[in-house]
């Protein structure tokens, strides 16, 4: 197996990695910053959103990580330069990863103590007194996890929600520097996912990996053998996304446990291709699935052959909310971070900032370091 298909060799081993970046989050800075990070920690896989931009910004920090490939092993990092597989999400409908809130501000009474923007774990609900300055969801920002609405003690917040279009995801999938893709569905929406995926099948087989993501619900495992069916023979990996708890992960502990649950079900539908657990995952995700023998040790051989493979264990954990907000210190400093000599504010991209870079990869290797655990330093 080459460096090139090294994440194909983590999801045989069973220590696959992924990044969700944000279906639906766009800040720039941020998505570019969170792929060097990540990169450079050992990540296998960067998912984001099917944003042209945005895509453009992981492909710039995976340049950058592959220059910095020696100093990072200088530093003690396994990271030899070879890339993660870069994937977009799309989806067949409704989906609480492809929604922004949004409320207008004016409403909102002077006196409110604006609880929304305590909870925003993306920081994306700013609140600025001074005339004629933005105040309000910044959109690049939200990730869509709903919190904000409940909390509102005027109920003025609300979500809108968009839908992957078929004309817009060729270009994509064709894209340079796509390796993957992910779909969200639900149970249900065959039809729906049927007309998705008959506008990615042409060029689905230049893709390395293929993720379906699906909540759990009455008649889910038929739901899923019916996808099966739907989109074989294929050429590329499958993942079977076990979406646990939505964008929970920095919640707490215990929202690693609906993941959890919901990848044992999968794994006992036994479907042919692989079990990815997501939605509610953090630092307690990999502990919880050693002590329920649901990982395969390192170094155990018996793996089935890529890319289909039905298994006994879980073969890798993408983390959203939690790994975002792990590096959010690191993401605030920088954001804030002013130019030398001067009043104003400028992007400064985080491998100019030897000192943030390194404590940012620091901070991504104490996740990616729990699943792969050859490489320890």
């Amino acid at each position: 197996m080459t460096d090139l298909f090294a994440p194909l060799q983590s999801l045989k081993q069973g220590d696959w990695f992924k990044l969700i970046c944000g279906a639906s989050f766009q800040h720039l800075p941020a998505v570019r910053s969170l792929t060097l990070a990540y990169t450079l920690a050992g990540a296998d896989c960067i998912d984001v959103a099917a944003d042209p931009a945005v895509i453009a910004a992981a492909q710039a920090a995976l340049q950058v990580a592959r220059d910095l490939a020696r100093d990072a092993q200088e530093r003690g990092f396994s990271y030899k330069g070879n890339s993660p597989f870069l994937m977009v999400s799309l989806n067949d409908g409704e989906d609480p990863h492809f929604r922004k809130a949004e409320f207008n501000s004016t409403e909102c009474p002077t006196d409110c103590p604006r609880p929304c923007q305590r909870i925003c774990p993306a920081q994306a609900i700013v609140f600025n007194r001074i005339k004629d300055e933005f105040s309000g969801v910044v959109s690049q920002k939200c990730y869509g996890c709903g919190r904000c609405i409940p909390v509102c003690p005027y109920e003025i917040i609300y979500t809108s929600s968009y839908m992957s279009t078929p004309g817009a995801i060729a270009p994509l999938v064709m894209s340079t520097g796509i390796d993957a893709v992910e779909i969200h569905t639900k149970v249900g929406r065959l039809e729906e996912f049927q007309r998705l995926w008959q506008a990615i099948s042409p060029w689905a087989d230049q893709l390395k990996v293929i993720a379906i993501s699906c909540p759990d619900g009455e008649g889910m495992t038929d739901y899923l053998h019916a996808i099966y069916d739907l989109i074989t023979p294929l050429k590329s990996a499958l993942i079977w996304q076990t979406d646990g708890r939505p964008m929970s992960g920095d919640i707490g502990d215990g929202t690693t446990l609906a993941a959890v649950k919901l990848g044992q079900k999968v794994l006992a539908a036994k479907l042919p291709g692989y079990v990815q657990l997501a939605g509610g995952t953090n630092s307690y995700t990999v502990a919880k699935l050693k002590a329920m023998g649901l990982l395969q040790q390192a170094g155990e051989q018996g793996a089935a052959p890529l890319p289909l493979c039905p298994s006994a264990s879980i073969a890798g954990v993408a983390y959203g909310s939690y790994a975002r907000v792990l590096l959010s210190p690191i993401l605030d400093q920088l954001e804030n971070k002013e130019v030398s000599n001067t009043s104003i504010k400028a992007t400064v991209r985080l491998e100019e900032d030897d000192v943030l870079l390194w404590q940012a990869v620091e901070l991504a290797h104490s996740l990616v370091s729990q699943l792969k655990s050859q490489q320890e330093r």
